[in-house]
């Protein structure tokens, strides 16, 4: 089955957390501090940067009271961009799949509401994978039949995870941002773009190595996460060079926006050169389920025919995913 990707969207909260912000907390963090470990300058928030300051969001359930934005809103502004860039109407869209990693409502699902803020009457549910929720959903897609799926499918992910941040800790408060990310794709109408080589595989005996409680703060294994994350990214993208380098074409690398150190060591020991590496973590953080996609949309104007976008990615479970964008050469 070919699954054509007509266009992707993203949207960014305006509140911006910068590493001087992080600084002046008095967390024992600095900008050098940040830099040398994650290179990460900046981050984006759903949440009020003085609700921030004044109580470093000790109690995650009011951050849920206080957020300027909801993931179905964030969703709703990512998903206008992709429809706007396919050149559909919003009535074409026939089917709505969501994912997150932290949810706004555990019921009704996520996908409901943001189907509900675009004014969508059509068959709506999830697909959560945490990082790789966005990978998961276009892995399901190729699994399906085609004949039994609509013309065109809206892929929403939307993450705000700064409202389980305990911004006393600075381990946690340099690294995550908030952003939403969407996709329309088909089936049936083809497209400048098509998607090849998913893949997906977990290892649910690490599932307590990264994870959100309910109303709780996230927490993470950081030395064992980062090193499942490089080496994991580092296979997957062995894997898609293997199968779909040619010499003919520019072979592009986009990983999962976890931390920029994490994604030199991927494009070190792979080869990529910095002008075929394209990332967007350095100035919006890790934007979970948002982030790989979120970079794909920010350059996607930039694509051209002859274009290979390698994207590969981690998230908790622990899960792994990866998939190729393909642009031009389509049968």
């Amino acid at each position: 089955m070919t699954l054509y990707l007509h266009s992707v969207g993203h949207f960014h909260p305006e509140n911006e957390i910068s590493n001087q912000f992080l600084e002046d907390l008095d967390i024992g963090t600095s900008d050098q501090w940040i830099i040398d470990r994650v290179g990460i300058r900046s981050r984006r928030t759903v949440l009020p940067l003085d609700y921030i300051r004044e109580t470093r969001n000790a109690e995650p359930r009011i951050a849920m009271e206080v957020a300027l934005y909801s993931n179905a809103e964030l969703g709703r502004r990512a998903a206008e961009l992709a429809i706007s860039r396919a050149g559909i109407a919003k009535s074409d869209v026939g089917m709505l799949i969501g994912g997150t990693s932290l949810m706004d409502t555990t019921s009704p699902a996520e996908s409901c509401n943001i189907a509900r803020a675009l004014e969508l009457e059509v068959p709506a549910f999830d697909v959560n994978s945490a990082c790789t929720s966005f990978y998961v959903q276009l892995y399901l897609l190729s699994k399906m039949k085609p004949d039994q799926l609509p013309d065109y499918i809206l892929l929403v992910v939307a993450d705000c995870l700064t409202k389980a941040v305990d911004y006393s800790d600075r381990s946690a408060a340099v690294l995550w941002g908030d952003g939403a990310a969407a996709a329309v794709v088909s089936t049936r109408h083809p497209a400048r773009a098509r998607i090849d080589g998913n893949t997906l595989a977990s290892s649910p005996a690490g599932n307590d190595k990264v994870v959100v409680p309910r109303l709780g703060f996230f927490q993470q294994e950081g030395r064992t996460v980062q090193t499942f994350g490089i080496k994991r990214m580092t296979r997957l993208l062995n894997g898609l060079q293997e199968q779909f380098e040619d010499s003919e074409r520019r072979f592009n690398f986009v990983g999962h926006q976890a931390n920029h150190r994490m994604l030199e060591s991927v494009c070190k020991y792979c080869d990529i050169s910095a002008e075929r590496h394209f990332s967007n973590v350095e100035w919006f953080g890790n934007t979970a389920a948002a982030s790989s996609a979120s970079v794909v949309s920010m350059e996607w104007e930039k694509w051209r025919d002859g274009d290979d976008v390698a994207v590969v990615g981690v998230g908790s479970g622990l899960t792994w995913s990866s998939y190729l964008i393909r642009f031009g050469d389509i049968p």
